[in-house]
């Protein structure tokens, strides 16, 4: 599987986003918007969960690269799945985001997929160009 894995350390952006008087970083829910709104087709995982295997899968048998962020393996990956829970409103992973949106889990991906909207919503975030 040819998906971009990457690294959820503090990059320089989170370091300069520093909150006003506590010194604190940038919240798990603004980190966790940033990096889905930072790339066409990003993928919140897990490295065990077949499900997400699947979704990976999925995207790269239609040519898309989508970028994937393991949950499991990174620093505050756990505080960024409890967000990502209340997002989704259960089963955190694999969280799907695609153009920067919330498209949800394995289920609603397989669903647009098979009634053929997946491939126009990728078209339009600019991960397929044909």
């Amino acid at each position: 599987m040819s998906g971009r894995r990457t690294s959820l350390e503090l990059s320089s952006a989170d370091a300069s986003s520093v909150a006003g008087g506590g010194g604190g970083l940038v919240s798990p829910m603004e980190r966790v918007e940033r990096l889905a709104s930072e790339n066409a087709v990003v993928v919140f995982s897990i490295s065990s969960c077949c499900m997400c295997h699947v979704v990976k899968s999925l995207f790269c048998s239609l040519g898309v690269n989508p970028t994937v962020y393991e949950l499991d393996e990174e620093h505050g990956g756990k505080e960024m799945e409890r967000v990502i829970r209340k997002l989704v409103g259960g089963q955190p992973v694999p969280a799907v985001f695609i153009g920067g949106k919330l498209i949800g889990g394995l289920d609603r991906v397989m669903a647009s997929h098979i009634n053929g909207t997946l491939v126009p919503l990728l078209k339009e975030a600019g991960a397929l160009w044909l």
